[in-house]
C-alpha cells in the first residue's frame, strides 16, 4: 500500500510523534521514509557571519533532519533527508507529489487556541491539497501501531466510499475490527424527509459499506447510526468504542454540501485523540 512515506519534521514533539508512528508503519511494510524540513520564506532567516551571508532557518533545518535520521536508526528501513524553502504547506505538497510519495505522516495540534490553529492550519492545508492519503497524528498518546480497530465515517458520497475503501485495506492487513458510522444531522438548509426516512437511508448506506468492506476481505465489522453533530459524534465514537485509527474523505458532494464536509473532517483533524487517516481520491468514474 505504501512504498514511499514522507514525514515533515521540525524539531517538535508533534512532528517527533508523527516520526515515531510513520517508522513503525515503514518497519512493517519496509517502506521508504523521507524527512523533509521546510525552512519558511515567510520568515526572515538570512544573517551575516563574519564575511557570510547564512540562512539560519535552513542551518537550522539540517540539525534538524539530522537528529531525525538518528532517531530513525533504530528501525530497519530506508531513510532520506531534504531541506528546501518555501511557504510550508505548498512545498510539502509539492515535494510529496514530485517524489512519487503515498503517505504524508504529520503531527496536527498541540497547543490552545490561536497557536493551536496555526501549527494545525499547515497539516489542514496539506490535508485538503495533498493528491496522495494524509495521515495525521495527535501526539505522543496517540495509539500505537498496528491498529487494532479502524472507524470510518461514511455518507454515500464517493469520497466517503473511497475511504470505507481504504478503511477496509487497512482493517484487512491488521485483521482489525472496521467500524463504520452514518451520523444524521439537518444541514442548515433542513432536513431532507422525515427521520424514519433519513434513517431508513442510513442504513441502506451502512449496508453498501459493510458489503465493500467485506468484498474487501475484513471478518469483523460493525455498523452504527448515530445523531447529533457530526464531528462530535464522530470523534465521541471513536473515544467511546477505542478506536486507533479513524479514515476520512476530506471532499463530499458539490457545493454547499462539499463545503461543509470538508469542514467536519478539518474538525475532526482538530479534536481527535486518534491518528486520522485521509484522502482526496473518489471512489466515483
Amino acid at each position: 500500500m505504501y512504498d514511499h512515506i514522507l514525514v515533515p519534521v521540525d524539531g517538535g514533539d508533534l512532528a517527533t510523534a508523527a516520526l515515531d508512528h510513520a517508522l513503525e508503519i515503514a518497519a512493517d511494510r519496509n517502506t521508504t521514509v523521507s524527512l523533509l524540513y521546510v525552512a519558511d520564506t515567510n520568515e526572515p532567516s538570512q544573517t551575516r557571519v563574519g564575511a557570510n551571508v547564512v540562512d539560519v532557518l535552513e542551518q537550522e533545518g539540517e540539525e534538524i533532519v539530522s537528529d531525525a535520521r538518528e532517531r530513525a536508526a533504530a528501525y530497519d528501513v530506508t531513510v532520506t533527508t531534504d531541506v528546501v524553502q518555501g511557504i510550508p504547506h505548498e512545498a510539502i505538497v509539492e515535494y510529496a507529489a514530485t517524489r512519487e510519495v503515498d503517505l504524508v505522516v504529520m503531527g496536527t495540534h498541540e497547543r490552545d487556541g490561536l497557536e493551536r490553529y496555526l501549527l494545525g492550519s499547515v497539516a489542514e492545508r496539506v490535508v485538503n491539497t495533498a493528491p496522495m492519503p494524509v495521515l495525521t497524528v495527535p501526539g505522543a498518546d496517540a495509539p500505537t501501531y498496528p491498529y487494532r480497530s479502524v472507524l470510518v465515517p461514511t455518507d454515500g458520497s464517493d469520497h466517503a466510499t473511497a475511504a470505507v475503501g481504504m478503511g477496509a485495506e487497512v482493517a484487512t492487513r491488521h485483521d482489525a475490527t472496521l467500524h463504520l458510522l452514518t451520523v444524521l444531522e439537518d444541514s442548515i438548509l433542513g432536513a431532507i424527509g422525515g427521520r424514519t426516512e433519513r434513517e431508513t437511508r442510513a442504513n441502506e448506506l451502512l449496508e453498501d459499506a459493510d458489503s465493500t468492506a467485506r468484498d474487501a476481505g475484513v471478518d469483523d465489522v460493525v455498523t452504527a447510526v448515530e445523531s447529533g453533530s457530526v464531528p462530535q459524534e464522530i470523534t465521541s465514537y471513536a473515544d467511546t468504542a477505542g478506536i486507533d485509527l479513524v479514515v476520512m474523505g476530506t471532499h463530499g458532494r458539490a457545493g454547499l454540501d462539499q463545503h461543509l464536509l470538508g469542514s467536519i473532517t478539518e474538525r475532526v483533524l482538530r479534536t481527535a485523540s486518534v491518528p486520522v487517516l485521509t484522502t482526496n481520491r473518489s471512489a466515483g468514474p
